[in-house]
């Protein structure tokens, strides 16, 4: 397409957007690779810019392993889930607030926009729990794991938000929560961006990740729009593979709770979130209601 034609098909896109909240979750590559990063940061700010109220929300996991190793601590895995002691969890603090989050608002300064990095402890902003007592099959055996200080989800309180975006800043949240103890939690990145869109009323929410999207069995075919019905269905059958499935759950739960679409995009490839918003057909998979 010519240039200008790209511009005319974002046009009223642009319009349905302008004024509207979008949470976008950044993970995958881009936790590790900055050039990846500042791609997605830049797309941020443009949909900064161009009238759209932006929430980023990011994970982290790669580089707390990374950053556990060097410091000598081994991470530990009970069925693909990491368990959270009270040093592993200082780490994860150290990593997702003190370099993740300062990195990426520094990166929306040099985009020219504001940012202003938070985690769920600010203003209250993530109330959880620390979670149950795990079943989870290990070996085809079902085994009860505790693990430590990881949270379940309780409140979202957004007012924080809504003061930074009603005043032209970006927020940056880090998945760290707080429990009514005043102690911390670590929660998943993927729910806690859904929870956040639910509590905004956000209009999309899109998550940023490795791979194209949701896709069949046999990781031939990008589905490119489902419903919550179907998108259900695939997990069920299987289709999902473990890691895409708290992403799978997190934008179903978002749809049915009052955010218009959610999408799965994959954040590796320059540009994606543009044209993936901007453009007719997209490039990943869009859910709604219906």
């Amino acid at each position: 397409m010519k240039r200008e034609d790209v511009l005319m098909e974002a046009l009223p896109y642009i319009q349905q957007f302008h004024g509207k909240t979008i949470v976008i979750k950044l993970g995958g590559h881009a936790m590790v690779d900055p050039v990846v990063l500042e791609n997605a940061i830049r797309d941020a700010v443009l949909l900064h810019y161009v009238g759209i109220r932006v929430v980023l929300v990011h994970g982290g996991g790669p580089e707390i392993s990374d950053k556990m190793k060097q410091m000598g601590k081994e991470s530990v895995f009970v069925g693909g889930l990491r368990v959270t002691d009270q040093e592993t969890l200082e780490i994860a603090q150290m990593v997702l607030v003190g370099k993740i989050n300062a990195g990426i608002v520094s990166l929306i300064a040099k985009c020219g926009a504001r940012g202003v990095g938070l985690s769920g402890s600010d203003g209250n902003l993530i109330l959880a729990k620390k979670m149950e007592m795990q079943k989870i099959e290990v070996g085809g055996v079902q085994k009860e794991v505790d693990l430590g200080h990881v949270g379940e989800i309780e409140q979202i309180d957004p007012a924080l938000l809504n003061t930074l975006l009603d005043n032209q800043y970006i927020p940056v949240v880090a998945p760290i929560a707080i429990d009514r103890h005043g102690g911390h939690l670590n929660i998943n990145a993927d729910t806690a961006a859904g929870d956040i869109a639910i509590a905004l009323g956000a209009y999309k929410l899109v998550n940023m990740t490795d791979v194209d999207g949701v896709m069949d069995k046999d990781r031939t075919k990008v589905y490119r729009r489902l419903n919550v019905n179907e998108a259900s269905d695939l997990r069920k059958s299987g289709a999902i593979g473990e890691g895409m499935i708290p992403k799978v759950l997190s934008v179903i739960k978002a749809v049915e709770n009052g955010v218009i679409y959610s999408h799965i995009i994959n954040g590796n490839i320059e540009h994606n979130l543009i044209l993936e918003l901007f453009t007719r057909d997209g490039v990943g998979t869009m859910i709604s209601k219906k």
